[in-house]
């Protein structure tokens, strides 16, 4: 007897059908999907329009607007807000010559929407490019029914123990495949700089990575990134939730690790810099523990236990090769004497711009305590 899977209707919808239209011609004009960040800080958003021939640049697309009011980022009597584009990607669902759009939300006196924490890492970014920041991001997520439970797991029950499931292969150890084939095969397409993917610890959850990317171009890729996957997600009828936490008890929670490196550290004799960079985080933990996630770390205190390859979230530490430590070095970086350290702070929910600014502003920009500094006048 076929077990019935928990996906939502529409992934039930004769997908042949939609593929005649796709192949229609469209005589030279072009699909933009505008993709923004909504109120909540997590969810992104996206709407289309036609454009008259193929944008080139992102000079080329012009600036939109939406109803903030429906995004939890306006009030229903001002609710027109702007779309400002910053980076474009191919459109891995309409295909070429077809683009998605990542943009900036602004409100209606061109002020920074308060989710729209791209404005001030651009201003960061800007300020250390001499020290060429390099980031690579390793994005967790757990695949969900639409009734909300992992997807895969027994209905009324648990899989076995953690352990089989990392990297594991094979129909009772992992589930969801499809699925993170698609998604990397689509941000490939796009020119998202996705470089890996593995089955996690918990089953029905995943990670891929995306870098090295310098500078704001690292939020903006794993946006898209994130984007992409809900895209995905939704053909097949699915949810993929970034939760630090998705399901209590033995079970590993779900983070952001953030590896980071500047020309100085990838030098030789650049591993004095990664231990100076780290005693600097050492004396922020406090602040940067508040940015990384959108809740202040209350997201994250579910998952940093200081169980389930987590550091305790009251407490900095920092090791070769620890993957219980706030802070990794990878071995092969201990022994070459160059290279870039892990944090393994960041909640898979965190903002990848609140993230790096905040890496910056510590370790380059040498702000000190729980205040940080506008730079808007410099």
């Amino acid at each position: 007897r076929a077990v019935a899977m928990s996906v939502s209707h529409s992934s039930r919808l004769n997908k042949l059908v939609r593929e005649q239209y796709m192949r229609l011609p469209q005589d030279g004009l072009v699909q933009v999907t505008y993709v923004w960040i909504d109120g909540s800080g997590e969810g992104v958003r996206c709407k289309s329009r036609t454009l008259d021939k193929e944008p080139k640049s992102i000079e080329d697309v012009p600036e939109w607007n939406f109803d903030g009011s429906s995004t939890a980022q306006a009030e229903g009597s001002n609710s027109d807000m702007f779309l400002v584009p910053v980076r474009m990607f191919r459109d891995p669902f309409c295909l070429d010559p077809n683009k998605l759009v990542l943009c900036e939300a602004l409100k209606y006196n061109r002020k920074p929407a308060e989710t729209n924490l791209r404005h001030t890492c651009k201003k960061v970014m800007d300020l250390v490019k001499d020290s060429h920041p390099w980031f690579g991001m390793e994005q967790e997520y757990t695949l969900l029914g639409i009734n909300g439970h992992p997807y895969g797991w027994p209905d009324n029950g648990f899989p076995g123990p953690q352990g089989p499931y990392y990297c594991g292969v094979g129909a009772d150890k992992v589930y969801g495949r499809d699925i993170v084939e698609s998604h990397y095969k689509a941000c490939l397409y796009a020119g998202v700089k996705i470089c890996g993917t593995n089955a996690e610890v918990m089953p029905s959850q995943w990670e891929f990575q995306v870098g090295p990317c310098e500078g704001i171009e690292m939020g903006d890729h794993l946006w898209m990134a994130r984007f992409i996957l809900h895209r995905v997600c939704e053909d097949f009828g699915v949810v993929a939730t970034l939760d630090p936490k998705p399901m209590t008890g033995n079970w590993n929670g779900a983070g952001c690790h953030t590896n980071y490196s500047t020309e100085e550290m990838r030098r030789e004799g650049g591993l004095k810099h990664i231990e100076a960079a780290i005693e600097k985080l050492s004396k922020r933990h406090d602040y940067h523990i508040c940015v990384y996630d959108p809740r202040g770390g209350r997201d994250n205190s579910r998952r940093l236990t200081g169980h389930h390859e987590t550091s305790n979230i009251f407490e900095f530490s920092a090791g070769v090769a620890n993957r219980g430590a706030s802070i990794r070095i990878p071995r092969q970086v201990g022994q070459d004497g160059y290279g870039y350290f892990e944090d393994r702070r960041p909640a898979a929910n965190c903002d990848p711009y609140a993230v790096t600014e905040a890496i910056m502003r510590t370790t380059v920009l040498n702000e000190t305590g729980v205040e940080t500094k506008d730079y808007a006048d410099h």
